[in-house]
């Protein structure tokens, strides 16, 4: 404010000098005060540049901070230079591939080995995620180590050994929906130094989600087909099905596209429902991700019993890549593309996959 009142009283000065002297000449007076009213409007213009510098600055120093917590709560202490990584999640190890990091993973877990060994470096040591060698992990001395709260599930820290040796050990425990994912993307990108190739990620991630919900946004009520998605094809020795319910993020892309999930009002995130109970839903359309039932859509169409279910007659049953839609990654989208085709094949006919051959 006090500039703001200096900067007028000089102009004020310069203009009534300049009425003084007429249009002949200009005074002295005039020159002087003109020369300082410039020199007061570029130190205002260099400070209002540097404070907006600084500003940017900061935001983005708050941006790529490293996080103190993982996204399971737990306090960690992310190294400032993350250069030997060990990934025990499938998810995750896609995501560092994609990030350009797989020449610094020193070891992975048996299912990463399984589905990537091909992008990943020759020879890489390997874990159960379940029962992992604590001491052989320490000896590699890496800088972090990613896990999955599916190691956990027994109720046991699995990896206290390698949280006592000092080592940052961040736990991503499997999101629940469509948002988590892509705050998972950056957490990653964060820890590993990779923030900025992850928020591309992360950018591309949810224009695709928002896409594809806009697009299911516009399917009227009449148009809309259930689904039954399954995780297991029943069988004589199994006649249970499993399937996604409530706070999933796979009920929530199948409801983003605008059809029915027939099983998103359960209360439990994978549940278990009786042959009889699945029949009974009739749905319009099932997706499969069983990946252990040999050509599991003909097993699907030829089931007995089925005979009456619109899916069947219809045949509008479809495998869906397990390792796409299980795994909570960018890749998710992927999958909601398969499946939109699958369910929707007019509508979601032009939408083209921004990962593709990634």
């Amino acid at each position: 404010m006090k500039k703001k009142n200096l900067l007028a009283g000089i102009l004020s000065a310069a203009l009534a000098a300049a009425a003084l002297t007429g249009c002949g000449g200009q005074s002295q007076s005039t020159t002087a005060a003109s020369t300082e009213a410039a020199a007061v409007q570029e130190t205002a213009a260099a400070e209002a540049s540097a404070e907006t510098t600084a500003a940017v600055e900061t935001t983005e120093a708050a941006e790529t901070a490293l996080p103190t917590k993982d996204p399971a709560g737990n306090d960690i202490t992310v190294p400032e230079s993350v250069t030997k990584i060990i990934s025990m999640a499938p998810s995750v190890t896609r995501l560092l591939i994609d990030l350009g990091l797989s020449d610094k993973l020193v070891a992975v877990d048996t299912y990463s080995q399984q589905y990537y060994g091909d992008n990943l470096p020759a020879d890489l040591p390997t874990f159960d995620m379940m029962q992992p060698d604590n001491e052989a992990i320490v000896a590699l001395q890496p800088d972090i180590v990613f896990t999955t709260g599916m190691s956990s599930s027994g109720g046991t820290d699995v990896y206290a050994s390698v949280r006592a040796a000092g080592i940052c050990t961040a736990d991503l425990p499997s999101a629940s929906s469509l948002s988590e994912i892509a705050d998972n993307i950056t957490f990653v990108g964060t820890c590993t130094g990779t923030a900025e190739k992850a928020e591309e990620i992360r950018t591309e991630y949810e224009n695709t989600v928002a896409d594809l919900k806009a697009i299911g946004d516009g399917i009227t009520e009449d148009e809309k087909k259930t689904v039954l998605y399954e995780i297991s094809t029943p069988s004589s020795d199994s006649p249970t099905i499993y399937s996604a319910g409530k706070d999933t993020y796979i009920t929530e892309a199948i409801t983003d596209l605008g059809a029915t999930s027939l099983t998103a009002d359960e209360e439990d995130q994978w549940p278990s429902i009786s042959e009889e109970a699945a029949i009974a839903m009739n749905p319009d359309v099932i997706l499969t991700t069983d990946s252990y039932t040999e050509d599991v859509v003909n097993t699907l169409l030829s089931l007995s019993g089925w005979e009456s279910v619109t899916a069947i007659q219809n045949k509008d049953v479809y495998y869906v890549d397990a390792n796409t839609l299980n795994q909570p990654n960018q890749h998710v989208v992927s999958a909601m593309i398969e499946m939109a085709k699958d369910i929707y094949p007019d509508v979601y006919q032009d939408v083209e996959d921004p990962f593709a051959g990634q």
